[in-house]
């Protein structure tokens, strides 16, 4: 029974192996988990992206101040109690840590589902613009004849982002004890959050696209190992408390630019296929 049993879970770790090293390998090709930082050299030198941005950076600071002082009144000495046990005299920096994690990850999901949305969405769309993929995102929303990519954006004809999901908080809650395990634990902890974070990074994509939800998750499915490396990097940047709100828009450039690059490599296997097809079709004559 014992040799059963070990020889069972010796073949499930051989399976996760497998799955983890091929998800690592399709992420390395890809390249993806350098889109984050392309976004921060493209924001940084591109200021008329910024204007989203300097529109809801006080209300958000507002709003982070108020979440990060509620978790310490509130939550910082229960956490402390418990993080003792794990983390012994560092238990005093590793719970200041991991609030000021929770209240960057908190004020993310309220801001991103609303104070932010149509910020961050005019941000993606404007670099799509930035990028000539005007034709993409005049799927989507009327465009102006003149101005910067931003300046250009008018009425969304689509919908914005999906608003608040409750999956996502209990995904949060559900991962969030993984941080009483010293490193391992954060890393996994990471790694989880990134790969749910890849599945929503190109959201606004598949909506200018109007993919169905069966197209989206068979692509999803397809390019797993990319999504979830680009939304790993994306959520270490992510948890920089204060900065997490500029990283959230950079990492949405980088989704951005990410997309372009999708668009343009179609249009290109569009344009080489095209005369492929017109010279069968004559000789069908």
């Amino acid at each position: 029974m014992a040799n059963g049993l070990a020889g069972k879970a010796q073949e499930v770790a051989k399976e996760d192996y497998d799955k983890a090293r091929v998800l690592l390998n399709d992420a390395a090709k890809s390249g993806s988990y350098m889109y984050p930082i392309k976004g921060i050299f493209y924001f940084c030198t591109h200021p008329g992206l910024w204007k989203p941005l300097r529109s809801k950076l006080l209300p958000y600071m507002a709003l982070y101040s108020s979440v990060l002082g509620s978790m310490f009144f509130f939550t910082y000495l229960p956490q402390l109690a418990v993080m003792a046990f794990v983390n012994g005299p560092l238990a005093v920096i590793t719970t200041a840590l991991l609030i000021l994690n929770e209240s960057s990850t908190i004020t993310g999901i309220i801001s991103k589902n609303y104070l932010l949305q149509e910020a961050i969405m005019d941000t993606f769309d404007g670099t799509l613009m930035a990028r000539n993929a005007s034709k993409v995102v005049a799927e989507g929303r009327e465009l102006k004849a003149r101005g910067d990519s931003i300046e250009r954006l008018g009425k969304a004809l689509k919908k914005p982002f999906t608003r608040f999901s409750v999956k996502e908080l209990v995904r949060y809650v559900m991962y969030l004890p993984l941080n009483f395990i010293p490193v391992v634990g954060t890393i996994v902890f990471v790694f989880l959050r990134g790969r749910a974070r890849g599945d929503s990074v190109h959201d606004r994509y598949f909506q200018l696209k109007g993919w169905p939800t069966s197209r989206k998750s068979k692509w999803l499915q397809q390019h797993k190992g990319p999504y979830t490396a680009f939304g790993t990097v994306a959520t270490v940047l992510e948890m920089i408390p204060v900065a997490s709100v500029v990283f959230s828009f950079t990492n949405t450039v980088g989704a951005a630019l990410w997309a372009a690059d999708i668009e343009a490599k179609e249009n290109e296997m569009a344009g080489s296929t095209a005369p492929e097809l017109r010279e069968a079709a004559k000789k069908a004559e």
